[in-house]
């Protein structure tokens, strides 16, 4: 499991990709599983760079999947309407959570 920082705003993106890199390159198995629930402080980057994890997880053969996403950072994804897009273990526990 690979954490994702407290804080992942516009600043934060470019570094926190670079360093999730090498989950997609070296994972072993069908998945990647990020940690989110240290996520605090976030903006739209932090969609950005879940989706761009999703594509880097999908280019090696590989599916993502990310425990904790906080239900706002959830809100914002369905905002932009690419929630879907997260996986749907995520949606589905937001959804238990009244999300």
């Amino acid at each position: 499991m690979f954490p994702l920082p407290a804080t992942l705003t516009h600043r934060e993106a470019t570094a926190t990709l670079k360093a999730l890199q090498p989950a997609f390159a070296g994972a072993a198995g069908e998945s990647v599983r990020l940690d989110a629930s240290a996520l605090r402080d976030f903006d739209t980057s932090a969609v950005a760079v879940l989706l761009e994890c999703r594509r880097l997880a999908h280019q090696a053969g590989r599916r993502l999947e990310i425990d904790g996403l906080p239900a706002p950072l959830l809100e914002l994804a369905r905002l932009y309407g690419v929630d879907g897009l997260l996986g749907d273990d995520t949606s589905a526990a937001a959804r238990t959570d009244g999300a």
